[in-house]
């Protein structure tokens, strides 16, 4: 004798085996682009002006690592999604640990040619968004003035913050730079490391993960906590509360509020330039002044590292403004070519 089923059961049960029999088996062609993806985004993690999504869309994994993260956030642990989710995530982590100090020590040593470089990505990803863009419209333009004057503003109140002292610290301001960059980083054309730098975390991040890297290479189990407490930790689950909250958010809101929402990223990706601006360099404050609420005295000074120290903008010479102008147009072409890749069939 056989248990008779309700209709509801027996649709559950049809999607159940409809579910199984398309699930996506992996491919080595698949690994291969989760492989590259991963490194891709997390080296665009680094590096202001490049997008992790747009990354993604390079390497044709863009849509199955979107997908898994949304199973994932539904508890469905499918194995296919659950494979490319941890290779990108795995590979992105090991580009990260392995160069956030040599790219840390670019931006602070060569700040006017790694600022350039980085308009030229930022601006990259603008024809990545518009190509997401059905018409134009309206709330497509009212978005892009919205986010752009937004993003403007915050840009020009953190550069007058960081010319007062240097960089922003603290656990609750780590969290908070995690979630924002992560639910930021995932979209084609939005930079996740710009983010950071607009907030005045970028450099020390990337010092935290590099003490990181140092203190793993040493086993020394002391060093490893002042920068996995302080930093490390709260970035990593500010990232996870991104991912899981503000990048759902943003989907729902670009299904059912496309154009206006689009026209933001839009507006966030070109008044990124605005916090850009390539010709500042750290100024080192004189003995006396208050830094950081405290007078600085002569051995403070001396203790004070490179990337502590406020910035200023200066003038540059006719040999600089031309090779900003070139390193920007690079930048460009780099993050185009890219995304231009991404539109191949994966």
């Amino acid at each position: 004798m056989t248990a008779e089923h309700t209709p509801e059961q027996a649709t559950e049960q049809a999607e159940q085996v409809t579910e199984q029999a398309i699930e996506p088996k992996i491919a080595p062609r698949l690994l291969i682009r989760a492989l590259v993806g991963g490194l891709l985004m997390g080296l665009a993690n680094l590096v202001p002006g490049i997008s992790g999504g747009t990354m993604l869309v390079a390497a044709g994994v863009y849509h199955r690592f979107i997908d898994a993260i949304a199973e994932l956030t539904r508890l469905k642990f499918k194995a296919a999604s659950l494979i490319v989710l941890g290779v990108v995530a795995g590979t992105a982590a090991l580009s990260i640990l392995l160069f956030a100090g040599v790219v840390k020590g670019l931006v602070v040593e060569h700040r006017w040619i790694m600022y350039s470089l980085f308009i030229g990505l930022t601006l990259g990803g603008v024809p990545v968004v518009w190509g997401m863009v059905a018409k134009p419209s309206r709330g497509l333009w009212l978005g892009a003035v919205a986010g752009f004057i937004g993003m403007a503003i915050i840009a020009i109140f953190q550069s007058q913050s960081l010319g007062a002292g240097g960089n922003n610290e603290g656990f609750v301001m780590m969290l908070i730079a995690g979630a924002v960059a992560a639910g930021a980083m995932i979209l084609p054309g939005i930079s996740g490391g710009y983010l950071f730098l607009v907030l005045g975390v970028y450099v020390p991040i990337l010092g935290a993960i590099d003490q990181v890297k140092q203190a793993l290479k040493a086993m020394d189990i002391a060093a490893l906590l002042g920068p996995g407490l302080s930093v490390v930790l709260p970035v990593g689950v500010g990232v996870l509360i991104g991912v899981v909250v503000v990048s759902n958010a943003l989907s729902a809101l670009l299904k059912r509020h496309e154009a206006p929402t689009l026209g933001v990223l839009l507006g966030l990706l070109i008044g990124a330039v605005v916090g850009l601006w390539p010709f500042q360099q750290g100024v080192a404050p004189k003995i006396g002044e208050v830094f950081k609420g405290q007078i600085l005295t002569a051995e403070a000074l001396a203790k004070l590292s490179p990337d502590k120290l406020p910035t200023a903008f200066f003038s540059p010479s006719v040999g600089q403004v031309f090779g900003a102008l070139a390193l920007i147009g690079l930048g460009f072409a780099l993050t185009a070519m890219i995304a231009r890749l991404g539109r191949e069939p994966s």
